[in-house]
């Protein structure tokens, strides 16, 4: 990164409110998005009579509208930045699947989902350069916060099926219409100051002289991808691992590893500040090997335990990779935000969909196999990526 960049950067001091604010949004968008989506697909089945091609469908929708579509939000915004789009599109998320409380047609469905997930991927890139602006010199601590909000809305989504939903149906999504009223106006409270600082940047920005490294780009994207899959492939084939157990108990599992993986995204942040985002990134995957090799041949209270700290471990990296990618593309931080959050999530649910043949054909305990081994190849793969210059 290049110095003139900052020393200016870090004039600019931590933003305490502006960081929170925009990690509640972004809990917000993804309990509803990346939380309950993916967990309610067994409700519209039931709901709405549908079979198992026509379920898939919700999810992906959901995944090429939001996840897919933010690097082309980000390419769009980079060149002319949308502030409003920070409120906007977290609204439009949220009312999305609070509208699927009304539907009663798959084609219906798939357009609610369709604008919950346009809203997303709008969301993304605009929140996270509104964390980039804030963060001053502590971008591993900021960009941490901001993705905490999003890794608990995570965890949180499939809760609300067993805690809310299971005892009020479908229709029970429309009391997120107010939900989706307070994100707005939690993102509306900011944008001002956002609307400031972005103008106070544009001039900042035409005298950056770092250019994008695409080769270190196209490195961390692999590695990215691999720990989506890692993360995806545990979160929708753990219940079918266990299948002895019931769905609350499968999802009380699935809220260990992501609530586990909220806290490593927390505390990899504030620690790659003081030893490097890619020491953090090559320490985080090589730590999770151990526990994903082990966790196929752990049972009860021990697979609990090792979940956890699998989660902790391999999830450390997720604020360091954006950090990452912003410093590797410079002249383009929308654009990186898409890259790093969007469309690595959305290479983890084709993922998913591999897996799923994978575990057809040879059955599940090969998929864990396989995602065993993914944090080891992306600790190699870190080894080659660029050091941030100081």
């Amino acid at each position: 990164m290049p110095e003139t960049e900052v020393s200016r950067s870090s004039v600019v001091s931590f933003n305490r409110r502006a960081v929170f604010s925009l990690s509640g949004t972004h809990f917000l968008n993804d309990l509803v998005t990346s939380g309950m989506v993916p967990a309610l697909v067994v409700m519209y089945k039931h709901a709405l009579h549908l079979n198992y091609t026509q379920s898939t469908l919700v999810v992906l929708v959901s995944y090429l509208t939001s996840s897919v579509m933010q690097p082309i939000f980000g390419t769009l915004t980079d060149k002319k930045p949308r502030v409003w789009l920070l409120g906007a599109g977290v609204f439009l998320a949220v009312l999305g699947l609070a509208l699927t409380g009304f539907v009663h047609s798959l084609p219906w469905l798939l357009i609610c989902i369709a604008i919950s997930g346009l809203g997303s991927g709008a969301f993304h890139p605009e929140a996270s350069r509104g964390t980039h602006l804030a963060a001053g010199s502590r971008r591993g601590m900021a960009q941490s916060i901001f993705q905490v909000g999003g890794n608990a809305g995570q965890a949180f989504g499939p809760l609300m099926i067993p805690l809310f939903l299971a005892s009020t149906g479908l229709k029970g999504l429309l009391w997120f219409i107010p939900v989706a009223i307070l994100a707005l106006g939690l993102g509306a409270q900011i944008t001002p100051w956002l609307n400031r600082r972005v103008a106070e940047s544009a001039g900042r920005r035409r005298q950056i002289t770092g250019e994008n490294n695409i080769p270190g780009v196209i490195v961390l994207v692999i590695i990215i991808i691999l720990r989506s899959w890692c993360q995806v492939g545990v979160v929708v084939f753990l219940p079918f691992y266990f299948h002895n157990l019931s769905i609350q108990t499968s999802e009380l599992f699935n809220f260990v590893f992501m609530g586990a993986g909220a806290l490593g995204t927390f505390i990899g942040g504030v620690v790659s500040d003081r030893i490097g985002q890619k020491r953090l990134m090559m320490l985080s995957m090589l730590i999770a090997t151990p526990f994903a090799l082990l966790f196929p041949h752990t049972h009860g209270v021990v697979a609990v335990l090792v979940l956890l700290f699998f989660g902790f471990s391999v999830l450390s990296s997720f604020a360091v990779t954006v950090v990452l990618m912003q410093m590797l593309l410079p002249k383009n931080i929308a654009l990186a935000s898409g890259l790093s959050i969007g469309f690595g999530v959305g290479a983890g649910g084709i993922g998913a969909t591999f897996l799923g043949g994978i575990s057809d054909l040879f059955g599940v305990p090969t998929v864990f196999a396989i995602l065993s081994f993914l944090p080891l190849i992306g600790a190699v793969l870190s080894a080659f990526l660029p050091r941030a210059q100081k």
